[in-house]
């Protein structure tokens, strides 16, 4: 059964109006009692019924997401759980629209936020790049009181309200931990795969990985890293030439961007010591490679549950009331050939996120 705010008081100790005071983020609660309320809510898995609240206020919210272009197949994934989210518009009272712009290009993402301002919609969501160009963007957007989500990519030091993405840092350590324990005794330096190190998440999940490796795998030198830049080719060839440059290359470490490229070179590599490959996202390429052995663990992201974080934390944001942190955590799953949820060939060949991984607090299908 649901948990209520009934639960919420009689699990934190107080009464009902606190409850609501605390939800509706309204002056009177003290922090200590504000900060039990919180845990309370996270610790019985509260879901506030957003919904049902914009149906009474008959509101419409107009929100825009803007995403890289390309085809990047996390992010074509991503797109399409907004495209989903779009068709449950007449439900969830918001009108969605998708802007998209060249990976990692500063200037275009920086007209695109731009033009989201004097659209004036609810609230944005956007897949940043760090740059200060784009921070001052941002704020701009916050100046003119627009709410701001920044999605799988955050932009540390920006205004924005909200970050709807795992934690990068732990992604990357999480990384090493298994990379390490694959290796066991094998030698060998470690192979760093990247699009660009203009994005957060990349770099997030590089200072993790190389944290735990020099902490607790020494014996592995990090080559420099490798940016592909989202491109399958280009990362083929900077992978291939890093083996050929490299024989002994015992691990490669892919962050999150040109996966299918460093597939295709695994496949061309000549026969030598096995080499343990870590990577994220669970797409249709992963998913085949992780079956074929070439590679050994992929670290995956619900991007359905950051798209529907996004719109919520928004929709929040925009009625000025309290975001509800256990909902909103995004989780890190780890999948090995022995654990893949689905299989091969059905309509899954899509990322993962798309058969609606659960949430905190919610059944199978939301």
């Amino acid at each position: 059964m649901r948990p209520t705010v009934h639960d919420i008081a009689a699990a934190a100790g107080v009464s009902l109006a606190t409850v609501d005071r605390v939800l509706n983020q309204r002056a009177g609660v003290r922090t200590v009692t504000r900060e039990k309320v919180e845990q309370a809510i996270e610790r019985i898995g509260y879901v506030r019924d957003v919904a049902a609240a914009n149906l009474a206020k008959s509101r419409v919210y107009p929100f825009i997401f803007i995403l890289p272009s390309g085809d990047n197949s996390f992010m074509r994934g991503l797109e399409a759980q907004v495209r989903a989210a779009i068709g449950r518009s007449p439900v969830e009272r918001t009108a969605i629209s998708i802007v998209t712009v060249p990976a990692f290009n500063v200037e275009a993402l920086v007209a695109a936020l731009d033009a989201a301002r004097a659209a004036s919609p609810a609230g944005v969501a956007v897949v940043a790049v760090d740059s200060p160009d784009v921070i001052a963007a941002v704020d701009r957007l916050r100046a003119a009181r627009i709410p701001v989500v920044t999605l799988v990519s955050d932009l540390a030091g920006s205004l924005r309200d909200h970050f709807a993405g795992v934690d990068n840092i732990a992604a990357g350590r999480t990384a090493a931990s298994l990379m390490g324990r694959f290796l066991g005794g094998r030698s060998g330096p470690v192979a760093v795969l990247a699009g660009s190190m203009l994005v957060r998440d990349h770099r997030d999940r590089l200072e993790g990985f190389r944290a735990v490796m020099n902490e607790s795998f020494p014996a592995h030198a990090l080559l420099p890293v490798l940016e592909g830049q989202d491109d399958p080719a280009l990362a083929e060839r900077l992978v291939g030439a890093a083996f050929a440059a490299s024989p002994e290359i015992a691990g490669v470490y892919s962050l999150g961007a040109g996966n299918r490229g460093l597939i295709a070179a695994l496949k061309r590599r000549q026969s030598g010591q096995p080499v343990c490959v870590i990577a994220h996202e669970l797409t249709q390429h992963t998913r085949a490679a992780l079956n074929d052995g070439l590679i050994d663990a992929v670290l995956n992201q619900d991007g359905g549950h950051e798209v529907r974080s996004a719109i919520r934390v928004l929709k929040a944001k925009a009625d000025g009331v309290a975001v509800i942190g256990a909902q909103e955590r995004i989780r890190l799953d780890i999948f090995l050939k022995d654990n893949l949820p689905f299989d091969e060939g059905s309509e899954t060949d899509l990322p993962f996120e798309q058969a609606g991984n659960q949430e905190p607090g919610q059944g199978r299908a939301d």
